[in-house]
């Protein structure tokens, strides 16, 4: 049978069951969370869970972000093979497929550690054949694997405004209702493993080309002579620019581009929207021209967020495909 027809026939018989017998759900007063990865994303989510009562530990590979929660009051565990082997869920937030492959494949990793029945819950923005490969592997020793997108930057964390992108069985994401109801604003099964991700890298093109237009709309109306305080000021007040973005016209105003969403982080996920794309036979010109974009400032403005590539276009910095 076909991945999507089991997937919908599993919800079906899901929901059919579910009229006789309520889900069951995450206890927040028993459940221990394991949290890896301390960056700008995980940090704030491991925080929040933290504030919302969770009892949550969490392990970093640097030391400094680490540190700083202990400060917070959040136990450090001292590797993640422990951290894994004392945890009934794992949650991650990490950089790319080599950062994820090292923390769930590599020796003592989350999969050496992790016991039967421990449900994943894996946020990182990766590839789908490593979110697959994850899921396999995590099937095989008898553990619960959601692949998680996060959509939204670290203001909406903060304010615990994001969007989830779940991949995996429906039973599974009805029990961790009661996580995302403490990080998140809305959350989608999107469908069966890896789910999550792909929309992830729809919604991120979206994104990254919705930025570079920002930016030739701001270089177009400078070189027509449109005072930027005036034109940026318009902008954000029409219906064509999305809501997420309206918070980069400050940035640009006030070429203040400490990150959100670092620009080289885009920049990866546009390369991963790019390599979906070529597997699947996509056309997509206009994210192309954003990948190359990205790429032109990422030696300058890597770390910065991803609205730092604005300069460089109003300015004709690019260097030539």
């Amino acid at each position: 049978m076909h991945d999507w027809v089991e997937f919908y026939v599993g919800r079906i018989k899901l929901e059919l069951e579910g009229r006789a017998m309520p889900a069951i759900t995450l206890n927040k007063s028993t459940e221990r969370l394991g949290f890896i990865g301390l960056g700008l994303m995980g940090s704030r989510l491991t925080r929040r869970l933290h504030s919302f009562g969770w009892n949550v530990r969490a392990w970093n590979r640097s030391p400094e972000p680490a540190n700083a929660m202990r400060r917070e009051g959040i136990e450090i565990a001292e590797s993640i093979r422990e951290l894994a082997g004392n945890s009934d869920v794992i949650l991650s937030s990490l950089t790319n497929d080599a950062a994820v492959r090292a923390v769930y494949l590599e020796k003592d990793g989350v999969f050496s550690a992790a016991k039967p029945r421990t449900t994943v819950l894996e946020m990182s923005t990766i590839s789908p054949e490593v979110s697959r490969l994850l899921h396999q592997e995590a099937s095989a020793r008898g553990l619960s694997f959601l692949d998680l997108a996060v959509s939204g930057s670290t203001p909406a964390v903060e304010a615990g405004t994001i969007t989830l992108f779940a991949g995996g069985d429906a039973k599974t994401f009805e029990k961790c209702v009661p996580i995302y109801e403490s990080i998140a604003k809305q959350w989608f099964l999107i469908g069966p493993g890896a789910s999550g991700i792909l929309m992830k890298l729809v919604v991120n093109l979206l994104l990254g080309i919705d930025m570079q237009a920002i930016a030739e709309a701001v270089s177009l109306g400078e070189h027509l002579k449109i005072d930027r305080d005036v034109l940026l000021s318009v902008l954000a007040k029409t219906t064509v620019v999305a809501p997420a973005l309206v918070r980069k016209f400050e940035k640009i105003k006030t070429a203040d581009y400490s990150p959100e969403f670092p620009l080289r982080l885009m920049s990866k996920d546009m390369d991963l929207v790019m390599d979906a794309a070529k597997i699947s036979g996509a056309d997509l010109p206009a994210a192309s021209a954003a990948q190359h974009v990205l790429k032109s400032n990422l030696v300058s403005s890597g770390d910065l967020d991803l609205s730092a590539i604005t300069p460089s276009v109003v300015e004709g910095r690019l260097n030539p495909k």
